[in-house]
């Protein structure tokens, strides 16, 4: 079977609830699986305390209205074993928001370290109360390392995408990623990781954009840039990323994050073939997706259909990576609503229409 055509089927068998493990091979799904408990162990217990929480207000003195963000994931997204509060996710990809867009960020952490895809429901409810205008979400690793079942995996993230759809929430997530870099994982069982986790993301990357969600591959933050640097990009434990691997990770999200609010720079608003963009069927950009990091790709029409022979029409790009900003520490109120009782529990000011 082929990679897209596997991808394929693991995201329908998600869908209709089938087991999907005959897309990996039950055996191989086992070797995995036992593999990752080993992996477990050598990373030994988690840290008592919780990573900071990144909720609150950024871009000081920025105008408004302000940019609503609900962060969703797993320790990924939470930012864990970071010292402080500007090393988060969280705080990289709100500071880096407000600078590009030039508008005040309300960004609400709602992630949990250790949280699955079966998580999101949870997570969904408490953050569609603060009224979002985009939802980042970062899971799957969690998935592996639990013997989550693949299909299970992505109907979990299809469902919460739907969820955030139907309340009107742009989506961006990130996609698994390359989970054969993990040094307490050892070859061969390495490649193992490698070829599950992009297939994984690839049928993650079909489901999201079959519900109107838009996809980040982020195989690069945990791929070769983190294998070339492990001592720097890697936390004490070897699994889970440092302030610098952290800081990577939120700087690969910050463009499709910008453009699903509406904030696209003049020469990314058309498609680059020479830079690898173009409009595919979603089965193969899914696949491409995968294989290159930072590769976002979107639900788009041809012919006036957003579907052709072979699926969903997609547009691959490789949006340029924004410069880093200057990491803030948040704010828990509003500067123009400090004095109001609920300044730090959501913002005022709705986004125009």
């Amino acid at each position: 079977m082929g990679k897209a055509a596997a991808a394929r089927k693991l995201a329908s068998a998600a869908a209709y609830g089938g087991g999907g493990l005959s897309v990996l091979g039950a055996g191989l799904y086992g070797v995995l699986t036992a593999e990752a408990k080993l992996a477990r162990k050598t990373i030994g217990p988690m840290i008592e305390h919780p990573p900071p929480d990144s909720t609150g207000w950024y871009g000081r003195g920025r105008p408004a209205p302000a940019v609503r963000i609900a962060l969703l994931g797993d320790s990924s997204a939470a930012g864990y074993g970071v010292e402080r509060v500007e090393q988060t996710p969280g705080a990289v990809l709100a500071s880096g928001v407000a600078e590009h867009a030039d508008r005040r960020v309300y960004l609400r952490d709602f992630a949990v370290v250790g949280a699955r895809s079966s998580d999101l429901e949870d997570q969904i409810t408490r953050a569609l109360p603060m009224h979002p205008d985009v939802a980042v979400i970062l899971i799957g690793a969690n998935d592996v390392t639990h013997v989550m079942s693949p299909s299970t995996s992505v109907r979990h993230l299809a469902e919460g995408v739907r969820r955030l759809k139907e309340a009107g929430v742009a989506v961006v997530v990130g996609t698994c990623p390359d989970l054969g870099t993990i040094k307490p994982i050892a070859p061969p069982l390495k490649q193992v990781a490698r070829a599950w986790s992009r297939r994984l993301a690839a049928a993650q990357t079909i489901a999201v954009i079959e519900e109107g969600g838009r996809t980040v591959s982020l195989g690069s933050v945990l791929g070769p840039e983190f294998a070339a640097a492990p001592a720097l990009l890697f936390g004490p434990d070897q699994f889970h990323p440092s302030a610098e691997g952290y800081r990577s990770l939120a700087g690969v999200m910050v463009p499709s994050v910008l453009a699903a609010v509406g904030v696209i720079e003049p020469d990314e608003k058309s498609l680059e073939s020479l830079r690898g963009e173009g409009v595919l069927p979603i089965s193969d950009a899914a696949i491409r997706a995968v294989q290159v990091p930072g590769t976002e790709l979107d639900g788009t029409e041809v012919g006036g259909s957003r579907r052709g022979v072979r699926g969903l029409w997609v547009e691959l790009r490789h949006r340029r990576r924004r410069p880093d900003s200057a990491e803030e520490t948040p704010d828990e109120s509003d500067e123009h609503e400090a004095g109001s009782d609920d300044a730090a529990a959501e913002p005022a000011e709705p986004l125009d229409d």
